[in-house]
This record gives C-alpha cells, structure tokens and sequence, in this order.
C-alpha cells in the first residue's frame, strides 16, 4: 500500500472538483483574477498531477479590473454518460461589495477533456458555486442562494433546480434545499452523489478559513428533504471541536485554528470512486506559516481516502473527521510518498513559453509577449498597481523556501521604464527586484520596489549600477515568509545581495488588508516576471531563462 503525501497540488489551487473517466482522473480549481482560467489536472494513480489544459482563455470572461478575491469561482466538472459529454459550470463573481456579492454562473461542455470547450451559456445569478448532476438525461443544477436580507441566516441557502443546459433555462424554477447540516453555518459549494438507494449532497460549510469542512446530507429524492449526517458534525475538517456559529458570516474563526494540526483549513470537497470502488475526496487545505496564521501559499489540494458505513454515511477511512497529510494510496498503487514537483524551469528554447505561466486581469490579447530567438520578449505597459493591463507572467508559489531567478537584457529610456522578477500577491501587494535607470536617466541601474496593502516603496537607497554591455541576473530567495533579492553581472559570478531581507509575509491570503484577524483573499503567492512602461508602451525586456526551484 503507497502512501500519497498532501497537498497533491501545492500552490493556488483550490475549491477542487474532481472526476473519474475509465483510469482517467481529472480535476478544476479556481483561479480568480489570473488567465488563463480554471486550469484542469490529470492523473492515472490520484498521487502525480500534471497541468493539461486550462478552460478558460480570456475569451469567455472579462476580468479587468477584478478585485482580490473575485474573479473565476469554483469550477465544477461533470460528465453526462448519456450524451458522453463533459460539462464545467463555474462561477464569475464580478462585485464583493456591500457583501452584495454580484456573480454570474455559466455552463460549457465538450466532447473532449482538453477541449475545445463551448461557448458559456448563462445560467444564473442566484448566488456562487454552482455543480450539475446528470441522471437519465435530465440535469440538477445545485447552487448556494445568497442572502441579503437583514435577519436571515447569512450566507444563504442551498438551492436546486432541473435545467436545460442548451438554452441554460430552469425547468419548473428554484427548489430551496437546506441552510446546512451541521451547527457550522456559511454552507456553500454544493454538490450531489447517487449511492445506493440514496442521492448525498456535500456542502462546505464553516467560511473557507479556519472553521472549514465538508458536510453531508441525503435523501431519497433529489430535492429533498435532506436528513443530516447523525454524527452532526462535518465528514471533512482541520478543526474538529464542535462550532455554532449559524447565522454568522465570519470566514475566518480564527479561534478555530488547530495547533495539533499542519493541515488547516480543511474543506470544500468533491468525490470520486475508483475503478476498484475505492472512495475518495479531493479538497481545499492551507499550511500556514510556523507560528502565524498567515497562509502565503493560498488553498491546496489534498486527498483523502474515505469508506461508506454499514448505515449508509461516509467518512474518512481511519473512522475519524480530521483530514491528514498522508493517505492511503488506491490498492495495487505502486508509491511511495508522492510529492508534486516545486520547480519550473523554461529556456524558451521550444519556441513557446511555459502553460504554468499566467497573467492578471487580462483579456486574451497577449501581443504583449512573445518568444523571439529563444528569449521572451515582454513588453512593457502599466504599472504593477494597475488591475487593466500590467504585463505580467507569472507563477504559483509552491513552497515555503526557494529561489526565483532570471536573465534579463534591458534597455530603458525613460525613468518610467523597468523590467525584472519578484513576487506577486495582487495590483496592491508585491515586491519587484527591477532594472531601470537611474533618475539622471544617464546609467541602468538594478534597485527594488514593493508594494505592501496599496502603498509604493521604493528602496533609493539601495541601487546598483550596471556597465554598459551587461546583462543583469536576478534572485530572489524566498523563505517562510521573508525575501532577499540578489544580482551578478557575469556568468558563473558569486550572487550579491541588492538589501537587506524583507518581511513579505502579508504576501498571503490573511496579510492584504492589514488586519491580522481577517481574511482579505483567498488567492495565493506568486513569482513572476515583467515590465512597467509609462513612457510610450514601446519598449520590451529580453528574458533568457525563468526558474523556480525548491530548496532541499
């Protein structure tokens, strides 16, 4: 028996849905404000997950604009054995403010995994984090209703109605389902199962901070009524202390956090059965930096092995609710701990750059970059605050100690023009190791400016020169929450450090709106590579390689 070792997919990846088709398994994660969007995972053995595709290019949705953490919601993948067509529904949540939460829930199919994917077709505005179950050619779109009216119980209530997904009209309208199973409240990401004489649906519940997990009701119809789990307390959690908290809007239930536990944050669920009618769940965790609540790496995906009761309940496979960093791997899986890979590596050599890379806010016109004689060209245009149209790649940070490094040939005109590396959490908080000119505009110079909750640091005091003729390599090294940038001028040359290290800890999901006790987004850490030009949009950066690598 093999071991799988969680997170399954380190980095930004979660509210995770996840499908079996034959040996095939596939999962979609959100992906917010970045482009490409909803990217969808493959494996043969639930341990190795390689990036296929993504669904969403820029086409489909507009995200200018879009602010931290909304954007791209919670996919969920289906396949309607009938037609033997896959479907991805997800949500578009455009407004967060006043707790309106304004969002648009969409519908594609297609006759293959890797696409090409449908047009969207619109479904509702309801509320967030639709799913679909199909069942002898009939279709359940289940959602969370979301609720604005003073004294009801916030978030909402779960609701479902039969639809056709070619028109996206509901047939017969909306059936309200459930405020939640448990005493957790916050219920949402509803999902339905068919298992044995009974239909199962799983909810979130408990906020998507430290008070998350997975509950489980089931009925004998789809649209209810739904008897609770009698164990009145979620199948899925980092925290299993009993919580009432119906009513309260709170994501966070700091109070919840679990000292005993490197898992946080364990919920939002989706289930899939193995070829040997193995049960298991895929779900959302975090690992917070030692001794903070601070989660930089935003949520990942976990596993867990789970099995049926001989009363017809699921729960985890050790007969316990609290969600591990390990778990059994599927019979007959050769294994032994199995870890994703932290590090990305691109020469551009292919001609091509690398489908990990992503961009904010942007729409699919990407002239902006291209590859050029084995180097990316990145063209230079807003400034890294901007929500339009910065010229951004970047990538998911997926550990909590390693390197980021390029090679960069830039040559600036005007102050306003830079190019390099750094670290990104979104327009307001990031950190940019650069190459720019001084403010003679007469010498390039390498410095460093940062961006901390909507605020410009630039570090003046702290530039070095670079001759004419050379081609700048930057580092950053980045570990468990704190960053140093480094430069050489030479291949082969000792690294030299530009400042002092800098506490980049509030780049994570807790740190972006400055309250400590608050989450102020759920997205993620990310390096990245780019260029500012507010001079004449016409100049470009000529990066030679891109790497991402894990310490040991």
């Amino acid at each position: 028996m093999g071991i799988i070792s969680n997170p399954v997919i380190p980095g930004m990846a979660p509210d995770p849905s996840i499908l079996r088709i034959g040996d095939d398994y596939y999962l979609a994660t959100s992906t917010f404000h970045w482009l490409p969007g909803i990217p969808i995972y493959h494996s043969r053995n639930l341990a190795d997950w390689e990036l296929m595709t993504h669904a969403l290019d820029g086409r489909e949705v507009n995200l200018r604009g879009t602010h931290t953490p909304a954007g791209i919601w919670a996919p969920h993948l289906s396949y309607d054995a009938k037609a033997q067509k896959y479907w991805l529904v997800f949500c578009h949540m455009k407004n967060m403010a006043g707790r309106e939460f304004n969002a648009e829930s969409y519908a594609m199919s297609a006759d293959d995994i890797k696409g090409p994917w449908s047009a969207p077709v619109y479904l509702t505005s309801i509320g967030f984090d639709p799913s679909l179950y199909h069942e002898d050619g009939r279709h359940y779109l289940s959602i969370l209703e979301w609720e604005t009216r003073s004294g009801y119980q916030a978030p909402g209530t779960i609701v479902m109605a039969e639809v056709d997904l070619d028109t996206g009209k509901l047939i017969n309208g909306w059936h309200r389902i459930t405020n939640g199973f448990t005493t957790r409240g916050c219920i949402e990401a509803p999902q339905i199962y068919r298992h044995g004489a009974y239909y199962y649906m799983l909810a979130a519940s408990g906020g998507t901070g430290y008070a998350h997990g997975v509950e489980m009701g089931r009925s004998r119809d789809i649209f209810g009524p739904y008897e609770p789990n009698p164990t009145g307390e979620p199948i899925i959690t980092s925290s299993p202390r009993h919580l009432f908290s119906l009513g309260d809007p709170d994501a966070g239930h700091f109070e919840m956090y679990n000292p005993n536990s490197l898992m946080q944050k364990a919920g939002h669920g989706s289930l899939v059965e193995t070829p040997d009618h193995e049960w298991y769940i895929a779900h959302l965790m975090a690992r917070p930096l030692p001794g903070t609540t601070l989660n930089p790496l935003g949520r990942e995906t976990s596993l867990q092995k789970m099995h049926w009761t001989r009363d017809g309940w699921l729960e985890m496979a050790d007969g316990s609710n609290v969600a591990k960093m390990t778990t059994e791997s599927p019979e007959g899986m050769e294994c032994a701990v199995c870890n994703a890979s932290s590090e990305v590596y691109d020469s551009f050599s292919s001609g091509t750059y690398s489908k990990a890379f992503m961009t904010p806010y942007h729409q699919p016109d990407l002239s902006w970059v291209s590859v050029q004689d084995e180097k990316l060209w990145i063209c230079g245009r807003e400034s890294f605050f901007s929500q339009n149209d910065p010229s951004i790649l970047a990538t998911r940070a997926t550990s909590f100690s390693y390197q980021l490094q390029t090679k960069l040939d830039f040559r600036p005109v005007h102050y306003s023009q830079t190019a390099g590396t750094g670290l990104y959490y979104d327009s307001n908080n990031w950190i940019y190791a650069y190459v720019g000119l001084n403010d003679k505009e007469n010498q390039r110079i390498i410095s460093i400016l940062q961006a901390k909750l909507g605020q410009r640091i630039a570090f003046d005091f702290d530039t070095v020169p670079i001759p004419d003729g050379a081609v700048p390599e930057l580092r950053w090294q980045y570990h468990y929450g704190r960053a140093r940038a480094f430069y050489r001028l030479e291949d082969g040359a000792e690294w030299t450090p530009i400042a002092d290290a800098v506490d980049v800890s509030y780049l994570s999901d807790e740190g972006v709106n400055g309250e400590p006790s608050e989450i102020g987004g759920f997205t993620a850490l990310f390096n990245f590579i780019g260029s500012v030009d507010a001079y004449q949009h016409d100049s470009h950066a000529e990066f030679h390689y891109y790497q991402v690598k894990a310490d040991k």
